[in-house]
């Protein structure tokens, strides 16, 4: 059923406040977080980049740190509507597009968020997947924009992993859970194209052990991860 008008505001509402209450009530431990808080601090803006199934907790992790202000790149999907106007009542903005639909004009606006000096964010798996199968929006993103790539992902043993494509993973209150920052990875402006398609493979290798680091830390183990 698509939310429209009243009913959407309500259920974002509801949304914003259940989940932000659920990552308060984790028990978080941060590891690699210094290079992030050091472009905070410089007043540097930065390309957050997460896998999808690993976002619902991206903004308590961007708040941790400092995170001023930021605009996350959200499908044109109707789901995109609820994710954009739940984002709202956190105070974070949202630029309507995708890395394969509506590329083009996700990324306008997301160019004008960086030129703005706004923080980007952009799950770049999404929105439909493969997952974690790196789409080269991202890369061509951070050298357009100039801004850094910066990955993130967090994990808890005690969750709720829902069986949609990205294996979306809410933790539940009280959890322990970990969130992992990886280093800024900077897109030179003038890399060719054999260049670029080394930096995407390496880029999603980079959040691919990521995420199984921060499932190790916690104890977790992903299906996935057992075949492979």
């Amino acid at each position: 059923m698509r939310l429209e008008g009243r009913s959407l505001r309500v259920v974002a509402a509801l949304a914003a406040y259940i989940i932000k209450a659920m990552a308060l009530s984790v028990r978080w431990h941060e590891e690699g977080d210094a290079s992030v808080r050091a472009l905070i601090e410089a007043g540097q803006p930065f390309l957050l980049a997460f896998w999808h199934g690993r976002g619902v907790m991206v903004a308590q992790a961007y708040w941790r740190v400092g995170g001023r202000k930021i605009k996350i790149l959200v499908s044109e999907h109707r789901d995109g509507e609820l994710i954009a106007a739940t984002m709202a009542h956190w105070g974070y903005g949202a630029v309507r597009g995708s890395t394969r639909s509506g590329a083009i004009k996700g990324a306008r606006g997301m160019l004008r968020a960086a030129h703005a000096g706004y923080d980007l964010a952009i799950s770049p798996d999404g929105p439909r997947g493969p997952r974690e199968v790196l789409q080269e929006g991202v890369i061509e993103l951070a050298r357009i924009s100039g801004l850094p790539i910066v990955p993130v992902t967090y994990s808890a043993r005690w969750a709720k992993r829902f069986a949609s494509w990205d294996g979306f993973l809410l933790p539940l209150p009280g959890a322990r859970g970990v969130i992992l920052w990886g280093e800024p990875l900077r897109i030179p402006r003038d890399a060719n194209k054999d260049t670029l398609i080394a930096l995407q493979q390496a880029l999603e290798a980079t959040m691919i052990d990521l995420r199984q680091r921060a499932d190790a830390r916690v104890g977790r183990v992903e299906m996935q991860d057992r075949i492979s």
